[in-house]
């Protein structure tokens, strides 16, 4: 499993490690309006998942936007945020900042999205934060565990990853 720490501190994640050359697993999230949402809903797509702990914060703020506005320059690419905060903070956080296309999912209920992909942080109960690439094949093409919860992803491996998978 992928080691990380929050604030410093060494955190526990549960759930399956996934890896490049996977295939993605199915999970079960909620959209802002409470509907259920699952990996096939974007069939066909690349899906660029990416996992904040919590939208309210200015690291989770900057890595929402920044995938959003480079994805929006590729065709045929979805991005996918996922948090625990709750559907109704997501889309009171999405209105407040004026971004309507932005789809951000609540994996608060079950967890079903960070026990298939090994991102839950038993001593938080949030999501760690991370980034996944899935092809339009469903098969994981890009994988990083971001090591400290409090840093930004690394955005520019990301989106290459985005792009060498369409």
């Amino acid at each position: 499993m992928a080691h990380v720490t929050f604030k410093g501190n060494p955190m526990t994640l549960l759930g399956n490690e996934v890896k490049v050359g996977d295939q993605a697993p199915d999970f079960t999230v909620l959209a802002n309006d409470l509907s259920e949402v699952t990996l096939a809903d974007s069939k066909g797509k690349v899906r660029l998942i990416s996992v904040v702990p919590s939208i309210d914060t200015g690291v989770c703020d900057a890595q929402t936007r920044r995938f959003n506005e480079e994805a929006s320059k590729v065709e045929n690419v979805e991005v996918l945020t996922i948090s625990v905060d709750l559907p109704f903070a997501q889309k009171r956080w999405c209105a407040a900042n004026g971004l309507e296309n932005v789809k951000t999912y609540s994996d608060h209920r079950d967890l079903s999205f960070a026990e298939a992909y090994g991102v839950h942080l038993k001593e938080l109960r949030l999501l760690a934060r991370a980034v996944f690439v899935v092809d339009s094949h469903d098969k994981i093409t890009y994988v990083e565990y971001v090591s400290e919860g409090t840093n930004h992803p690394d955005y520019e491996k990301a989106i290459e990853a985005v792009k060498a998978a369409l």
